[in-house]
């Protein structure tokens, strides 16, 4: 191995042979960023970066590779190799080995016919002098889809599928037999049949017809089958469904904490009917207001596995669909409607069955006892966020209106419930801040539509003390109940429960983040524990609240972040700073919910652990649905954005850049947040080159840069609806 060298001496290219040293002699270890600093005793800003650029070119060269951990080590590659196909519009298709190391490329004469995430095997060709290096793929291991969503265009003896996906680069060919009766212009679902070696497009057959294209249900429908998600409910489940009795019986209700005479309410938005969280607040000692009062405080929770047994038909359908999912205009439930609408729902004044967390509080937010029980509750009150928000404000207990007094005698209706409720919020939200929980506020789009789908405007929904209120209060149950199973005596194992877990940044992202906010004249260590750390993040996103780099450093800093996901094996949450964290609140829409509501009865009645690997297979599949909505509901908003913005072709929008790729920039427009592309190909004043490190374009000749979260004007130039793609024009060029 080579000298270690103090960071005075050490120069990019001594590290550069150090590093190289370094990973060949331990090929078989994996070392993060902080080891590798510590190896090159680098303590000083400067070489830390330095470090970086010298690991950012030995990735390039494919001689380490990152490990998910986000962990580097040295690459060690057959002429054989194992990944996933990633197809690239412009052709130059690529395998992400197995292994974690820099994707190889594949040409489409060597692609085999290989689709976008296929699982593959590929070999390694020749390297030529001054090429990327390249391969071929030999086999097909596991096709990632063989079904796929576009439009149909018929002639007298057959027909084809034509996609805009990247997935597929050939459009699909249908004989006269196999189209189901689709016509031009169809909007149609077709399953690929075969694929003969030495045919240039696939032949398929169409199994459904989703209807004529530019329609909404029809485009809604396609966005669905696009991501492989349900668009329509089974009649047998929704028959098994209407079959339940919704009925309480006496016998029920003995065996449950009856809270049906506690002051309860719903707090949902405008549109809701699944309404599977309440609220209920009474005072258990003292006077309301008063410093010595003492409050109980019930989140209650539809009890959805009262109605739904493990592996029934209805259970079955829940478990494959894992959420419901929200486009702009609809929600695809979980469950079926009569369920989630009627049955478990909380509505008013009508006596419901709920799990719930009963918590003993006083004014400071403090949880002095609480415990889990089975219950009825009786709704009094259905509440908007907007009317609770609008109750809050004008008795002057909201955030948002500090000019107006404190109300003594609160006016509206269970005001002084809503008041008390929102400070104890208050408090609970300021003690999960200090502990290190990340405050991330990113405002989001919502589209008033008409009666046909078409949006007729936009607006921004930002949270008030109404949405924090209620989220609190979720925060709170969820953690509980996770350290009441996950929490045990030490020697003692912990029973078996799909936790909500969220992992801590990639220190290399974190460095970059430090990097690009010192830009801006702001400091941010990484060095220090993951609370220390958390509590910098926080102060940094205090510091450019407000600001002109306000959006791009959030932007930076949310793409540090670490995905959320479920797992039986617990790592706590970092973004919340919990140590122990799941989800209980939402069984009505999502599926790990239900699982926990389950587990929680069985322990209760004194059952043995689940089987961890059965349940760690649904915390993933539960996960990966979650991602496959998630992507659903965006397109769902990026189409209406496009149909929006189509009817304002040629008309000017203030807007600021919200992403960089070396194909253009991202710019979201202030006014309504709809997010359009400006091609680097119209930037024809010079010839631009991506600054990845630091989120920038630059031009060759004239050095003007366009950079992350920059203010700029645009023209709206151009709308594909069946692309879902906005093309913007930048008007002004004052760099």
């Amino acid at each position: 191995m080579a000298k270690k060298k103090s960071v005075r001496r050490l120069t990019k290219r001594d590290m550069y042979a150090f590093l190289v040293d370094f990973f060949e002699s331990q090929p078989q270890k994996s070392f993060s960023t902080r080891q590798i600093f510590s190896a090159l005793h680098l303590t000083a800003h400067p070489g830390k970066m330095v470090c970086l650029d010298v690991l950012d070119e030995l990735l390039g060269e494919d001689l380490i590779a990152r490990t998910d951990e986000g962990h580097y080590r040295s690459v060690v590659r057959s002429q054989t190799i194992e990944g996933t196909f990633r197809r690239r519009s412009n052709g130059r298709n690529v395998i992400e080995p197995d292994d974690g190391g820099k994707p190889i490329l594949i040409f489409e004469r060597n692609a085999h016919h290989a689709l976008d995430g296929d699982r593959v095997r590929a070999t390694m060709l020749a390297k030529r002098r001054s090429h990327a290096r390249e391969a071929q793929v030999s086999e097909i291991i596991k096709r990632s889809h063989d079904t796929f969503v576009g439009r149909l265009k018929v002639d007298k003896q057959y027909g084809f599928l034509i996609t805009e996906s990247r997935i597929l680069a050939q459009d699909i060919f249908i004989p006269k037999n196999a189209l189901g009766g689709g016509c031009t212009g169809d909007k149609a679902i077709v399953k690929i049949t075969e694929w003969p070696d030495e045919a240039k497009s696939p032949i398929g057959k169409v199994i459904d017809i989703l209807g004529r294209s530019g329609e909404n249900n029809t485009e809604m429908h396609a966005i669905l089958a696009e991501y492989g998600l349900p668009y329509v409910y089974p009649e047998r489940v929704e028959k098994a469904a209407n079959q339940i009795d919704p009925g309480i019986n006496s016998i029920e209700i003995q065996h449950r904490e009856d809270l049906r005479e506690v002051t309860t309410f719903t707090i949902d938005p405008h549109d809701a009917k699944d309404f599977d969280d309440a609220l209920s607040i009474r005072l258990a000692r003292g006077i309301w207001g008063d410093k010595n009062a003492l409050y109980e405080v019930g989140v209650h929770i539809a009890d959805v596995s009262h109605y739904v047994y493990e592996g029934d038909i209805i259970d079955k359908e829940a478990q494959k669909r894992a959420t419901s999912i929200y486009l702009v205009d609809r929600t695809i439930p979980m469950l079926p409607e009569r369920l989630c609408n009627f049955i478990c729902s909380l509505r008013p004044d009508e006596e419901k069955l709920t799990y719930s967390l009963i918590f003993s509080m006083n004014p400071r937010g403090e949880v002095l006892k609480w415990h889990l029980a089975h219950t009825i509750i009786r709704s009094n009150r259905r509440f908007t966020y907007e009317e609770v928000q609008q109750i809050l404000e004008q008795n002057g207990a909201a955030t948002e209106a500090p000019e107006i007094p404190r109300n003594p005698d609160p006016q509206g209706e269970y005001a002084r419930e809503l008041i008390t409720l929102n400070d104890l919020a208050k408090h609970l939200r300021a003690e999960r801040f200090k502990r290190g929980s990340i405050g991330f506020d990113r405002p989001e789009i919502r589209f008033e539509i008409d009666d046909k789908g078409i949006p007729v405007s936009t607006y921004i929904k930002v949270s008030k003390d109404a949405h924090k209120l209620v989220e609190e209060f979720m925060l709170l149950a969820n953690r509980h109940v996770a350290e009441h199973i996950g929490r045990v005596a030490k020697g003692k194992k912990a029973k078996v429960l799909p936790y909500r877990i969220h992992d801590v940044p990639e220190q290399d992202k974190l460095e970059q983040l430090a990097t690009f906010a010192a830009k801006f004249g702001h400091r941010l260590r990484t060095e220090g524990s993951k609370t220390d750390v958390a509590r910098r993040l926080n102060k940094l996103l205090e510091e450019v609240h407000g600001s002109a780099e306000e959006k791009a450093v959030e932007m930076v800093a949310l793409r540090a972040m670490q995905k959320a996901r479920y797992s039986t094996y617990n790592i706590g949450h970092y973004g919340l700073m919990f140590a122990y964290y799941t989800h209980f609140t939402s069984p009505i829409r999502r599926y790990p919910d239900l699982m926990v509501h389950r587990l929680l009865t069985r322990y209760e009645q004194g059952g043995r652990s689940a089987s961890r690997e059965k349940y760690e297979n649904l915390c993933d599949h539960c996960s990966e649905q979650e991602i496959l909505a998630a992507q659903a509901e965006r397109a769902s908003i990026k189409y209406k954005q496009v149909e929006f913005l189509s009817a304002r072709l040629g008309q000017t929008f203030e807007g600021h850049i919200s992403g960089i790729t070396e194909f253009g920039l991202y710019v979201e427009l202030n006014e309504n947040g709809c997010e359009g592309l400006v091609p680097i190909r119209d930037l024809q004043d010079d010839y631009y080159e991506y600054d990845e490190r630091n989120f920038c374009l630059v031009g060759r000749r004239t050095h003007r840069r366009y950079r992350l979260g920059e203010a700029v004007t645009i023209r709206v130039a151009r709308a594909n609806l069946e692309r879902k793609q906005l093309d913007f024009q930048i008007l002004d060029n004052n760099h």
